[in-house]
């Protein structure tokens, strides 16, 4: 399914097309790098104002905005927007189009960060997932190494066939795994050649993983991993990823 075929039908949104031509493209690079990405996306992000012009068309979709009960504030070229997360069910006819199972509403709250827009409405990134490896769950020692290895070989398959240098590999991890010694002792073996300043480990607000990284500059085409998270997103990650992995101005990136 990838990507959906009707999103014109629904929102007016200037770049989706070749948003969408530029992550299918890249999907099938990762793809044929043997990088066992979903069929479905994991989320998109739409930057918008006002809000309701890109969240009520959403919502007609199928799009369940407040499910997790959180906003994420988000610092994008040192201004401030709010991601507004809505989720669709897996039995949904709109997943089964392509849709993505996660959707960010984000708003500029001041004149300022509204003016810093490439465009009004646009669609910023798109999220491919990627398959957990099978059998793992999000409890033992074992199953952090399983997650993270498979994300950090992902990553470097992917700046291999792309060419071009990924962001941060962010790693959230239900808390009583982020503080085992076991995992802290096993990091640097399991990312592999992510060195020290490509990578940051947090704990997962709502327990379960979520591992992400971006493959293209300025935040276009981002990778997740997530097992068994209750939220759309990890407040922690989505303040890194908006101070230091991402812009509002994509044109020139």
């Amino acid at each position: 399914m990838y990507l959906p075929d009707d999103f014109a039908d629904h929102l007016a949104v200037g770049n989706a097309a070749g948003r969408f031509a530029e992550a299918l493209d890249v999907r099938s690079r990762i793809v044929a790098a043997g990088v066992p990405l979903l069929d479905a996306p994991d989320h998109a992000a739409i930057f918008c104002d006002p809000p309701q012009s890109v969240m009520g068309p959403l919502a007609a979709v199928g799009y369940d905005f407040g499910w997790d009960t959180r906003c994420y504030p988000s610092w994008v070229d040192e201004r401030l927007y709010i991601n507004v997360p809505g989720r669709l069910r897996e039995d949904s006819p709109a997943y089964s189009r392509g849709w993505f199972r996660y959707v960010a509403a984000v708003f500029p709250t001041d004149r300022a960060a509204l003016d810093n827009m490439d465009a009004n409405p646009f669609l910023h990134h798109v999220t491919w997932g990627i398959a957990p490896p099978a059998g793992v769950g999000i409890v033992t020692v074992a199953d952090a190494q399983a997650l993270v290895t498979r994300m950090a070989q992902a990553r470097a398959d992917i700046r291999a066939a792309l060419g071009e240098d990924p962001g941060t590999l962010i790693v959230a991890m239900p808390e009583h795994l982020a503080e085992s010694p076991a995992v802290r002792d096993g990091l640097s073996d399991w990312m592999g050649d992510a060195g020290p300043d490509e990578r940051v480990v947090q704990v997962m607000q709502g327990g379960g993983f979520l591992i992400q990284f971006f493959v293209l500059t300025g935040g276009r085409i981002e990778i997740a991993l997530r097992l068994g998270t209750t939220q759309t997103f990890n407040p922690a990650n989505v303040d890194k990823i908006s101070r230091d992995e991402i812009s509002t101005t994509q044109s020139d990136r």
